[in-house]
Order: C-alpha cells, then sequence, then structure tokens
C-alpha cells in the first residue's frame, strides 16, 4: 500500500504558550470552534499532553503511525464548515524508501475547496461575521486579491454561507482557476501583473473594491480579507494545522519543511511545533525567483532574478503559482521575529516539474497528482531529508491537486516557452 493514512481525530495537546496568545486569538477559536466542529478548533480547549517524542519509522520501511480509517466510523458532518480540516497525513513511499527518512504529507487537498485556503476562508468569514462586519444575505460581498487558491475557498464558502465575492487576480494564472471562480458565481477580475508598490497590484485593486461599496452609503457591505497581512491566517494555522501535524506525529516531528506565499501556513504551523516540539527543524521551501530563501539564510529580501534584464515576469520569476513573494508579509514576519524559521531551502522549476512527474509516475498505488507548490514542497522534503540521519520524521504540506494547474505547470508546451528542460533522472537533479 503506497498511501498511509495517521488519524487526525483525537484530541490535540493544548499549546504550552498559549497563555501568550492574545485574548482575541481565543475569541477567535470560540466562534470558529461553534460554527466549524470538524476543523477541531474546539479540541483544543482540553487540555491534553503531546507526551513523549518517539520513533515512528520501523526497519521494514513501514509507518508505525496507526492507520486511521475513513470508512464506517467517519463522522457525520451538517454544511460546508464539516468539511474543512483534520486531513490525513500521508506517507509518501516513493520519497521516504530513497532517503531512509520518513516523508509525510499533509494533504490538504482534500478540503472541500481542495487546498489548505479552505482554512483562512471560513476563519476570515467567521470572525468578520462575529464581529458583524458581514451578515448573510444581504448583498455582502467578500473581496480578495490572490493568484487562485484563496479565491476558489472564500468563493466557494462564500457562496455557502449567502455572500457574494468578487476576486482580483493576475491575468497568468493556470485558466482553470478562472474557470472554476466563474462556476462557484464569483466576480472574477483580470489585471496585469505588476509589483505590491503599483496601486493596480491586484490585492490593493481588490481593497479599493471593498472600500468602493462601504463608501456607497447603501446596506451592503464589502469585506476585503487581506490574507497576505490578516493575521487571522497565522491564528489558524496556530490553532489548526500544527496541532493537527503534532498529533498525528505522535510529537514525533523532526522537520517540518514547505513554501510560503502568504507567510501564514509556515508561520502558524511553525510556531506552534516549536512551542510544542522545540527540537524540530522548521524549514522554507522557496521557489524560482522569491526573496524569502535570501531573507530566512541571510536577513536580506533579494532574488537574482531581480537584476536588471533577468526577470520574465512580474512577481515571482517561476512556474509555480501560490508561492514565493519578493516582500515580507506580516503573516511571515510573524514567524521570522519569533525565530521560528530554522532555515531554507531553493527549489528550481525543473526540479519541481520533475518531482510531480515523479510522484505522479512512481509513487505505487497511490499516484500523486499534485499542482506546483505541492510540488516544490516535496522537492524541498526530499532535499531536506538528504541532510538528516536515518529515520527522521519530515512533514510537508500537499497543498493543492495537478487539476488545478493542468494549462501551465502539466501543459508540456508551456513549459517549453518557459525554457525549463524536463530532467528524467529525479534524483540526480535533487541530489547534484
Amino acid at each position: 500500500m503506497a498511501l498511509q493514512f495517521a488519524g487526525a481525530d483525537e484530541n490535540p495537546a493544548v499549546p504550552k504558550e498559549m497563555e501568550q496568545v492574545s485574548a482575541r486569538l481565543t475569541n477567535l477559536v470560540l466562534t470558529i470552534a461553534g460554527a466549524a466542529t470538524a476543523i477541531g478548533l474546539g479540541a483544543l480547549l482540553v487540555k491534553g499532553s503531546t507526551g513523549n517524542r518517539r520513533s515512528i519509522s520501523s526497519k521494514s520501511g513501514q509507518s508505525s503511525i496507526p492507520h486511521h480509517s475513513h470508512g464506517n466510523d467517519a463522522p457525520v458532518v451538517h454544511g460546508i464548515e464539516g468539511l474543512i480540516g483534520n486531513t490525513p497525513l500521508v506517507r509518501i513511499k516513493s520519497l521516504s524508501e530513497a532517503t531512509g527518512c520518513d516523508i509525510y504529507g499533509k494533504a490538504e487537498f482534500m478540503n472541500v475547496g481542495q487546498s489548505s485556503k479552505d482554512r483562512l476562508a471560513l476563519a476570515v468569514i467567521t470572525d468578520a461575521e462575529r464581529r458583524g462586519v458581514i451578515v448573510p444575505h444581504r448583498g455582502d460581498t467578500i473581496f480578495e486579491g490572490t493568484v487562485g487558491s484563496t479565491g476558489i475557498s472564500l468563493a466557494l464558502i462564500a457562496r455557502a454561507k449567502g455572500y457574494k465575492s468578487h476576486i482580483v487576480m493576475p491575468d497568468d494564472q493556470a485558466a482553470e482557476k478562472y474557470l472554476i471562480l466563474e462556476q462557484l458565481g464569483a466576480t472574477v477580475e483580470k489585471v496585469r501583473p505588476v509589483s505590491i508598490a503599483d496601486a493596480n497590484h491586484f490585492t490593493r485593486i481588490a481593497k479599493a473594491r471593498a472600500d468602493e461599496v462601504n463608501a456607497s452609503g447603501g446596506p451592503a457591505r464589502g469585506l476585503f480579507c487581506d490574507q497576505f497581512d490578516n493575521e487571522i491566517n497565522f491564528e489558524t494555522h496556530y490553532l489548526t494545522t500544527g496541532p493537527e501535524i503534532l498529533r498525528q506525529t505522535h510529537g514525533a516531528i523532526d522537520a517540518f519543511v514547505m513554501g510560503a506565499g502568504t507567510g501564514g501556513t509556515l508561520s502558524g504551523v511553525g510556531t506552534y511545533l516549536k512551542h510544542n516540539s522545540p527540537a524540530t527543524k522548521v524549514i522554507l521551501a522557496d521557489p524560482e525567483g522569491s526573496g524569502l530563501f535570501n531573507k530566512v539564510k541571510y536577513n536580506v529580501m533579494y532574488a537574482p532574478t531581480e537584476a536588471e534584464g533577468t526577470r520574465r515576469r512580474h512577481q515571482v520569476d517561476s512556474i509555480v503559482e501560490g508561492i514565493g513573494i519578493n516582500r515580507l508579509t506580516r503573516n511571515m514576519e510573524k514567524g521570522l521575529v519569533a525565530g521560528c524559521i530554522d532555515d531554507a531551502v531553493k527549489v528550481t522549476d525543473a526540479e519541481a516539474l520533475e518531482m510531480s512527474r515523479y510522484l505522479l509516475k512512481n509513487d505505487g498505488k497511490s499516484c500523486l497528482f499534485l499542482g506546483s507548490s505541492s510540488a516544490v514542497n516535496c522537492a524541498a522534503a526530499f532535499k531536506v531529508a538528504q541532510q538528516m540521519k536515518k529515520g527522521s520524521v519530515i512533514v510537508t504540506v500537499l497543498c493543492d491537486p495537478g487539476s488545478r494547474h493542468l494549462t501551465k505547470f502539466w501543459n508540456p508546451e508551456v513549459i517549453k516557452k518557459w525554457g525549463i528542460s524536463e530532467s528524467s533522472d529525479l534524483f540526480g537533479t535533487l541530489t547534484r
């Protein structure tokens, strides 16, 4: 069996430093727990302990984490909220056997909106409802600037809860993302990719659209979600994704590796793990064109593609969508300031492409069909495993499926146009 699932339905530990978390964060937990018990937030109010760290690998090469059946014992849920969170942890057999480490993927593509952004979307909307900023079925609109996944999650939840959605996106993303948003009833506004300093950047336009609605004087309101700098992003992953991962690994996690766009997942999960499992290494996976690698390694926000005459496109010089950025968001800053991000690994486009094709063809019966950011995460986890002792437990995030990247990351013509060569020797590419 290629995929091995670790259960996600046991009570997590209460963070040791929970007393340091703000009162606003606690209110957020109580609010969302009432709306979405399946996320597991309410369980955080139950005291517990992660117990002693222990090895979860075995000589046979099979994980000794107990398997969890998603059969007759699966809960009955009511509403879309019950289909978000508590995603399985999947042992990636091919990479684990190649490295001698246990490499796991947090299967966030199994959320109802097929990405980790469902957690953020639900939390932001629920928080705004609690504060009376938006009211269902009043004509209120959710606004956001996004490269796709956050917009899809917001459009899905907005429709379910009785809101309209207006999504502003760069015009160079995979075509299927626009089509999904339109089918969900969202207004999709495409704009040219420009620097965040430009007033026409997609996030700044989304905020301006929300401000226009709120200044109109009508009863309907607009909510700008602000995923990059809204700290609910960080808080949600600190309170849900982090505890789930630590619980699923029974506290035995040596490294957590993933990329960052908003930085909310990496910082939130990383900070939770550092608070509850201080020996765990938290490592950024960064694509080409992003400045975060140098920020983490050398405290300088710079990418070589920033040099004059070298850039292929505006935001991040990579075929990868969803991660990589050339500014420090508030959510990313929280993890850096707290000292919760230990190191960074650079992943090239060729390595990400090669990893995605390798997992589809070679990971036993699983045939993991992953999107570009998930491929970067897996390539980085593989690289990190090369530097760790045998039997180490490494967790990454499988953000979204390949079906959202068919017209770009999985399109041979686009890859050729970008001038990216696809090597046939995965391990030769990733270990050289």
